[in-house]
């Protein structure tokens, strides 16, 4: 990303960076806290953590090789790293994208830097991208990220029954939610409201 655009993600309470090597090993420590992947099991907290962790981070790095960022994100006052998230899933063509992978330490939890986050993201990829749609998908036991999309402005659409297996082996369904660029106004009102309005 160039020097302007990145500077387009930077807001009150949160900046986003691009992740690289330099991010691996605070990232590897914040995210080894079973509380974050309750729902998701995209991690699990045992003897095989390390090499999972490499594995997730990997495949965050390789996600530019397909036209996605991903990014970790820190405290703009003093820029500490607090979780991490992804714009993937691109279509150029069709100008769609998904915003997901994303998680925070649990300190941060029901304050600003979630919203602020998307904010920012939905902000860049629809006035400067110039896409279409942005899609969150959500694991159906994850209710705290289902409210926390919904919160944001994301309009639920229906959900994949049977998806996908989590890595503990149990089943689980996908909720789907969007938002799109015609409402982007509007929701971008109503976020910044609640930006503005939300515990630091």
């Amino acid at each position: 990303m160039s020097p302007e655009e990145l500077s387009l993600l930077k807001g009150k309470y949160v900046f986003l960076q691009p992740i690289g090597e330099e991010h691996r090993e605070v990232l590897r420590v914040l995210a080894k806290d079973d509380r974050i992947w309750e729902f998701t099991k995209t991690l699990m907290i045992n003897e095989t953590y390390d090499a999972q962790f490499d594995a997730y981070f990997q495949e965050a790095l390789d996600n530019r090789m397909s036209g996605g960022e991903s990014f970790a994100i820190c405290k703009a006052d003093d820029g500490a790293l607090i979780g991490m998230t992804r714009m993937f899933a691109v279509d150029f063509p069709n100008k769609v994208l998904e915003i997901g992978h994303t998680w925070y330490i649990p300190s941060t939890w029901g304050k600003v830097y979630n919203k602020e986050c998307k904010f920012l993201l939905l902000q860049y990829i629809f006035e400067t991208l110039h896409f279409n749609r942005v899609e969150f998908r959500v694991a159906h036991q994850n209710i705290r990220s289902q409210k926390a999309v919904g919160k944001i402005g994301g309009v639920f659409e229906g959900v994949l029954r049977k998806h996908r297996y989590r890595n503990d082996g149990s089943r689980r369904d996908t909720v789907i939610f969007s938002i799109i660029n015609d409402e982007w106004p509007g929701k971008k009102v109503d976020l910044a409201g609640l930006v503005a309005m939300s515990l630091r």
